[in-house]
């Protein structure tokens, strides 16, 4: 079953961007990226070849301005890169490059040849700008795609630096996620940054840290419809008793509860999705409204990512855990994404205080519109 046709956030069509982009990735990726592909990818974690191939599509740069090189894709006009990635399990940093490439070129700094990595000052580690506001000092762990990355976009919420990840002041502790992609532990030895800019995102605090989230809802969403797929075709084929478990009504309602909760982390992702292409745009000057819904999105793709690896593993029965199977690369990956950029538990605490400081008188009012996560400041 193909999952990627592109689909509007609300009411109307898909942009004819998104239909191209859309069109563009399932050639690409269903194509390119098979069971033998990923099951190499496990031994050697090389991702070259495939690289070069998305960066012929165009991929990398599908958000960064016309006049700065790139597509000008809104993040809902390429919404189908992301989803892409999890539905075909792509072992590529694809998303982490889109949005470094994106917000290096909307402050005004120039976008180097990929892929790029992200790293959030203030998160995972202790890793800061010097005094001098030339180098990066102190660490940063779980950096996503570090040895295959030559960059790493660095920010907080005034500044966006480039740093170049070879340089000999980097110190690299390897680890992996459990879907084997590179997770490493980075130590900053007065490493000088290549570029600084202001980033032009007015009220987010975390802008990696935030984004981010909603690259790893995406791909979880494409990563669940891949799962229940997968179930589906097994329950339908496998015979037992003489009839296919499909069939079985127990079974039915496992599906039936996977499919509302990848029902739900679909709308909250394509919302968010929505939100942050009017924010990043200039048409929405509301930044807790993106907060909101991007926390929202981490918080349902993450719990139906729990749930779905749950019923797929149930519904396979052990043949789901044996290695030949297909069923681990797309759950092993489910498990690693929705603890990456937050988890579906930090999200809801993050929900949980903002709905607790808005008080009885202002939580139905923040709750419609969607910006309960106000600073104590601000509520005050």
């Amino acid at each position: 079953m193909n999952r990627l046709e592109p689909q509007a956030v609300n009411s109307g069509a898909p942009s004819e961007l998104q239909t191209l982009i859309a069109e563009s990735v399932q050639r690409l990726f269903a194509g390119e990226i098979t069971h033998s592909r990923l099951e190499a990818f496990d031994t050697d974690g090389k991702i070259h070849d495939l690289w070069r191939q998305v960066e012929d599509n165009g991929l990398p740069h599908a958000l960064v301005p016309e006049q700065s090189g790139g597509s000008g894709a809104s993040l809902l006009d390429a919404s189908p890169v992301l989803h892409g990635i999890g539905y075909w399990q792509a072992p590529l940093p694809l998303g982490e490059t889109m949005l470094a490439a994106v917000l290096l070129a909307r402050s005004g700094l120039d976008v180097p040849e990929g892929p790029i990595s992200l790293i959030q000052i203030g998160r995972l580690g202790d890793l800061r700008f010097s005094s001098d506001g030339r180098c990066l000092e102190g660490r940063a762990d779980q950096v996503p795609w570090s040895r295959s990355c030559p960059w790493a976009v660095v920010a907080d919420a005034a500044r966006i630096a480039l740093v170049d990840l070879r340089h000999a002041g980097v110190e690299r502790h390897a680890g992996r996620n459990v879907a084997n992609e590179e997770r490493d532990a980075l130590h900053f030895h007065q490493v000088p940054m290549l570029a600084v800019g202001t980033l032009q995102l007015p009220g987010i605090d975390e802008p990696l840290w935030l984004l981010g989230a909603l690259l790893r809802a995406s791909m979880l969403v494409g990563a669940l419809e891949a799962a229940l797929d997968k179930a589906v075709n097994y329950a339908n084929e496998r015979v037992q008793f003489g009839k296919p478990i499909g069939r079985q009504q127990a079974l039915q309602q496992l599906l039936a509860q996977m499919a509302g909760a990848i029902g739900m982390a679909r709308m909250t992702v394509r919302i968010a999705l929505g939100t942050a292409s009017d924010f990043l745009d200039g048409r929405l000057d509301y930044p807790q409204r993106l907060a909101f819904d991007i926390a929202a999105a981490k918080v349902c793709a993450g719990e139906a990512a729990t749930l779905g690896c749950s019923v797929a593993h149930q519904v396979h029965g052990s043949i789901g855990f044996t290695h030949e199977h297909s069923l681990h690369l797309v759950t092993r990956r489910l498990w690693a994404w929705r603890e990456e950029f937050g988890s579906d538990a930090q999200w809801a605490r993050e929900l949980g205080e903002a709905a607790i400081r808005s008080g009885g008188q202002g939580f139905w009012e923040g709750l419609v519109n969607r910006d309960l996560l106000l600073s104590d400041k601000d509520v005050a």
